[in-house]
């Protein structure tokens, strides 16, 4: 399959189906590189996506586990067999690193064929009841059809962490990937139609969300909704999918903290920060936008990272040696910029970044900002800025820097840099976050163990792993006696 006229199609019970227009793809490091036109659906076409996965489960729904793991593990196995090439789609539409680009590909191969794997390890429990004569089998069932909205920073690995289990577990799917970056959603469907995917089972319908995700929010035969995106468009789907009793699951961001103690070993802490905070150019849920440093250590840890930030290599993601990126969207650089002036207004200290840069090729290219200097009432510690850009909060002890990391709305991922396994082991316990990283940074988790959090984080079952099981799956209890 190849585009049609130049474009991308809709991918609409098993056919390739244009739009009536269609929106270009372009490249965030060279906006000359314009990636392709992709097809943007309409009410009608989402609608007709709709239709064809609420006839395609009957079928599918009790399909045979091993065509499931046939069809999710050579999908897992075609996205290995070509992760450079899918690595840099990825880089070029979203503008990560070329080596990140490549690694997210990786990420999502492993996560099909987790996934092909749990299609044939679907539990029950067969248990006796307190009643004589009867026996109780506790089954897994499939929901329906599934609404899947995916986010813009994450082009492959999320649509395949939202895509595999809900069609491992006999599902039908309604896609509907971030405006900004179709392309890999586009080829995972290729993937699956090249798969043998019966048709209807897996639809792909890109355009903006107020077209496609509201109708696909407001059908009464869609099942559920999966959602990875912002605060406010989660709440509003999940208010909408409340009053139509629609399953869901939302992921919707966080304000994370790394808590970096007097006792932390610096080297580790420096790495650590600059990583969960930068890399991705922060343009990750996971990412540690609050460094929370005591007194002791303060100084020292903020002239190194300061050091490290001023070396990185800010260049076009295909180009060797690039360690960060640029910023993906125009309206998302415009956002950083305007955080980077309200900390200033506060009366944060810029140390180092915040600037517009310009390079070989004309792009949306950002240096790291580090604040010093800010408390946690300031909107810079209050708010997702979704940038590369990090606050410090200086705190007297680790009883002062617990409470600094939890007081925040979200509840996503929080760290601690330290040596001490007596504070190590107190944080584990109370840092009130989904996710909890020991000298490790807050952005970057394994694909095979529960991902999501907490307070206004997260809603629903958790993602990723055998919890998966939690939100695509409906429980149904049977009792039986002989006749």
């Amino acid at each position: 399959m190849s585009m049609i006229d130049n474009q991308y199609p809709n991918y609409i019970n098993g056919e390739w189906v244009l739009g009536a227009k269609a929106q270009p793809n372009v490249n965030p490091s060279d906006l000359a590189d314009v990636v392709g036109l992709y097809s943007q659906a309409d009410v009608a076409q989402a609608e007709a996506a709709i239709e064809a996965a609420y006839e395609a489960f009957p079928a599918w729904s009790t399909s045979t586990i091993q065509r499931r793991f046939d069809i999710l593990d050579a999908v897992g196995s075609a996205i290995l067999a070509r992760k450079d090439e899918f690595g840099r789609l990825l880089s070029r539409e979203e503008g990560k690193p070329l080596a990140e680009g490549i690694g997210e590909a990786m990420r999502a191969g492993y996560i099909f064929k987790f996934f092909a794997g749990e299609a044939l390890r679907i539990e029950g429990q067969h248990v006796g009841s307190v009643r004589p004569g009867v026996d109780i089998d506790v089954t897994r069932e499939p929901l329906g059809v599934i609404g899947l909205i995916a986010p813009w920073n994450f082009p492959i690995a999320i649509p395949a962490w939202k895509i595999a289990p809900a069609l491992a577990f006999g599902n039908c799917v309604v896609m509907k990937p971030a405006d900004l970056v179709p392309g890999c959603s586009w080829e995972i469907a290729k993937l699956l139609h090249e798969a043998g995917l019966p048709k209807g089972v897996f639809n792909l319908v890109m355009g903006r969300g107020s077209v496609v995700g509201e109708a696909i929010v407001s059908s009464p035969k869609i099942s559920a909704i999966s959602f990875t995106g912002s605060v406010s468009t989660g709440r509003s789907i999940g208010a909408k999918a409340f009053a139509t009793g629609k399953k869901v699951q939302l992921e919707m961001g966080g304000k994370n903290p790394l808590v970096v103690l007097d006792d932390a070993n610096l080297n580790v802490a420096v790495d650590v920060a600059l990583n969960g905070s930068f890399f991705s150019t922060g343009q990750r849920c996971t990412a540690s936008s609050r460094l929370i440093v005591t007194e002791g250590i303060h100084d020292k840890f903020v002239a190194a990272l300061a050091e490290k930030l001023q070396a990185l290599k800010i260049d076009n993601a295909l180009k060797a040696g690039t360690e960060m990126g640029p910023v993906a969207s125009e309206s998302q650089l415009e956002q950083d910029l305007n955080y980077i002036n309200i900390a200033r207004e506060e009366g944060g200290k810029l140390v180092c970044g915040g600037e517009r840069l310009n390079r070989e090729t004309e792009g949306y290219y950002l240096s790291p900002a580090l604040f010093t200097e800010t408390v946690q009432t300031m909107r810079i510690n209050r708010e997702e800025v979704f940038g590369p850009v990090a606050s410090v909060v200086r705190v007297k002890d680790y009883e002062a820097a617990l409470a600094a990391a939890n007081d925040t709305e979200f509840g996503l991922s929080s760290g601690i840099c330290t040596s001490s396994l007596k504070y190590a082991t107190h944080f584990k316990r109370h840092a009130q976050a989904g996710m909890v990283m020991i000298n490790l940074p807050t952005a970057g988790v394994d694909y095979h163990v529960p991902f999501g959090g907490r307070k206004g984080s997260s809603y629903g079952p958790r993602e990723q792993g055998r919890y998966a099981a939690e939100f695509y799956t409906t429980v149904k209890t049977t009792y039986q006696a002989a006749p």
